[in-house]
């Protein structure tokens, strides 16, 4: 299978070759130009993710791709699902706003908690930190697709499986070309 890939890219001509390479690029740089869209939109560095754990449950599970939006103006409410970065960590989390507190000065604090979670955040802030301030905010849940995001979690936890999606996906482009 993998040898009949290969002998296609070496039937090609130079013309065949580039207009593959150049189509490929479209591809590539069509969706780089919705997500940058989507973020001008939404207002939110992230305008989707995939919730990576079952810390949420029941209002959402694992594999659930969650749109957001980040709107400065917006203040933060008791109950609201926030999606939020904290220093050190790379990978966001998606909690829900426990308790907030508001200072005379217009500073506005926070605290969050995984609906499925016995404890607050707070182990899983900085250290030091006891709140979240609209600054570590990603961005709001507004609204999801359940399961969808099994996909990058199965490729993320599964390497071969990243590959084989890459390959069937290489293949159906070589085998439905024109």
């Amino acid at each position: 299978m993998l040898d009949s890939l290969f002998d296609d890219v070496k039937r090609m001509n130079k013309r065949q070759f580039i207009y593959q390479v150049l189509s490929f690029g479209m591809i590539v740089s069509s969706a780089l130009m919705i997500w940058k869209g989507l973020m001008v939109v939404t207002g939110s560095e992230s305008p989707i993710v995939v919730v990576l754990s079952g810390s949420m449950e029941p209002a959402f599970h694992r594999g659930d791709l969650l749109f957001l939006t980040n709107y400065p103006e917006e203040p933060v409410r008791v109950g609201e699902i926030v999606v939020f970065k904290v220093e050190g960590r790379d990978i966001p989390i998606v909690h829900r706003v426990l308790k907030l507190h508001e200072k005379n000065n217009g500073t506005v604090k926070f605290l969050t908690k995984g609906d499925n979670n016995s404890v607050d955040d707070r182990g899983l802030y900085a250290q030091g930190q006891l709140w979240l301030t609209k600054k570590d905010v990603v961005g709001r849940a507004r609204g999801f697709l359940p399961y969808v995001g099994m996909v990058t979690i199965y490729m993320n936890e599964y390497p071969k499986f990243k590959f084989a999606v890459l390959g069937c996906l290489a293949i159906y482009v070589l085998v439905h070309r024109e």
